[in-house]
């Protein structure tokens, strides 16, 4: 038993790495992915990204904004704006990862500074395992509604929790079914896991269609549609559409930083351009979907259910409730596995490459992600679900700007891989510190950080700062490109600035690390002739 306590016991083969001065900076899931595993075809992503905007959230955020005053007019158009924006930072981002095929926590190196991209690294792991607890819990709801449907006194099951606690014993048992249902597929490769993305895409928007036809069927759509109108106007109304559209930018802002992840199995670079017409196309129908069934539920029901497995709950038909909650429940299983904990077990490994490969960092974000937080406390309520949808985007507009900016227009797309996996390399900067991204992180995100703290304790007056927490995402994306583009033009990074770019294709299999030598010395050993 002592072994087991032994760090030498849980250390990786060291062999199983081809970059990196030794086994401390590197594993074969940090590496760039050989030809052989590079298997993702243009259905794949469209596979993926229909797999994703069928999901819960999805259907949440878009019936949410009418919980808070908007229109389905004003809101479908917020919901638009919003993915057409992220789907271009994603693209641009992705095609990093697509030509150079490394994950995020290592290209990030290049832009941020060796050290300084561990903030963004551990930011991103924060925010994964968050929604990982979040999903996990919608997950968890699916549960109870098919355990209802099949034993209808799943419902008498006594609760001995607080009242007050936002969840139950019943929720908690439900909780648990669901995170070990969901564990065994958190240890399939992500070149396998594709799979499960292209049976999802399937089965769950033919769920989604039927629910909808449901919706029409029971009250025509030109009534519940035109029957809702804002509840706002004014100034009012216009802080309340920005934050909505604050809030789909949010929704997958996480991606736009880390979709290297996904994008480096691409058999080429080509092959993910479909993400920036596929992504605005189905997250605007899947928003109008669960709109328009909001709509007609407050109708039929007489409030306003903006959680679809609430709306179950209030269905007769028994077979309906489970396997529209199945269709849920796989929906759910499928965005989990590919937003939040594949994200943050590829941020892991950066952390610690030694002991954490992807599944060892799955297994990590399953056990904290799961049972560390509270999610029932943040869907407990429209107005929260938004509030936390808007919360991170202060940190992940300034991530995905820098990369963008560094990437394409100061180094020009040239960037030398290997040199990323080197602490003493060409991406040092200054004591591993590129202070140009440390500035514009500052200047675009303190500003925003009254809003954040009101956001969440609005008992915590900030005057009008508050108001600009609802562009906070926008503001950090433009604010800390423009700054980090004018300062490092005015004082380039010379020592990074390559005039090719240096691929890990160019690796030879043997490599001379001696851990001590720069990268710009060693670039003649590890470049083939």
């Amino acid at each position: 038993m002592k072994n087991y306590f032994r760090l030498s016991t849980w250390s990786l083969e060291p062999e199983n790495s081809q970059f990196g001065p030794n086994s401390r900076w590197s594993n074969k899931d940090m590496d760039p992915v050989p030809v052989q595993k590079r298997t993702w075809s243009t259905w794949n992503y469209i596979a993926y990204w229909v797999s994703d905007a069928t999901n819960v959230a999805t259907w949440q955020l878009a019936s949410s904004m009418l919980a808070v005053g908007l229109s389905w007019k004003q809101a479908l158009p917020a919901i638009a704006l919003g993915h057409t924006i992220i789907a271009f930072v994603v693209v641009l981002n992705g095609t990093i990862g697509a030509r150079l095929h490394i994950a995020f926590p290592v290209i990030n190196r290049a832009s941020f500074g060796f050290w300084l991209s561990y903030f963004t690294v551990i930011s991103r792991i924060v925010l994964a395992m968050f929604w990982f607890g979040i999903l996990t819990f919608t997950g968890s709801e699916c549960i109870y509604q098919m355990l209802k449907a099949i034993w209808p006194s799943t419902v008498r099951i006594p609760n001995h929790l607080s009242q007050d606690g936002n969840v139950t014993s019943v929720g908690i048992m439900c909780y648990f079914l669901y995170w070990l249902i969901q564990f065994p597929f958190m240890l399939v490769s992500p070149q396998k896991i594709r799979h499960l993305f292209t049976a999802k895409s399937i089965i769950v928007p033919i769920a989604w269609l039927a629910i909808l036809i449901w919706s029409f069927v029971k009250v025509p759509a030109r009534i519940s549609l035109d029957s809702r109108h804002s509840q706002l106007s004014g100034a009012s109304l216009s802080w309340a559409w920005l934050g909505a559209l604050n809030s789909a930018l949010g929704f997958y802002a996480t991606l736009s930083v880390n979709i290297p992840d996904f994008t480096r199995y691409a058999k080429n670079e080509r092959v993910q351009y479909i993400q920036l017409a596929i992504i605005p196309t189905l997250f605007t129908l899947a928003a109008f979907i669960g709109i328009a069934v909001t709509s007609a539920a407050e109708i039929i029901y007489g409030e306003v259910l903006w959680d679809p497995l609430r709306l179950i709950d209030k269905w007769d038909n028994r077979a309906a409730a489970f396997f529209a909650s199945f269709s849920f429940m796989l929906a759910t299983l499928g965005t989990n596995l590919s937003a939040n904990s594949l994200s943050a077990a590829n941020d892991m490994t950066v952390l610690l490459p030694q002991y954490i490969n992807i599944r060892r960092g799955q297994a990590i974000c399953a056990i904290i992600g799961g049972w560390v937080l509270c999610p029932w406390e943040i869907l407990a309520s429209a107005p929260k679900f938004l509030s936390f949808m808007s919360g991170y985007t202060v940190f992940l507009g300034p991530f995905a700007a820098i990369m963008i900016i560094d990437f394409w227009f100061i180094h020009k797309c040239r960037y030398d891989v290997p040199a990323m996996y080197d602490p003493h390399g060409r991406y040092q900067y200054w004591n591993g510190i590129n202070w140009r991204a440390l500035v514009a992180l500052i200047v675009s995100v303190a500003p925003n950080l009254p809003g954040l703290i009101h956001n969440i304790n609005p008992g915590i007056p900030v005057g009008n700062a508050s108001f600009m927490f609802n562009i906070s995402w926008l503001f950090g994306f433009f604010v800390s490109g423009s700054v980090f583009w004018i300062l490092s033009v005015a004082c380039p990074p010379r020592e990074t600035l390559i005039d090719r770019t240096i691929y890990g294709d160019d690796v030879t299999r043997e490599l001379p690390w001696d851990g001590e030598v720069s990268g710009k010395s060693k670039e003649l050993d590890y470049v083939k002739a």
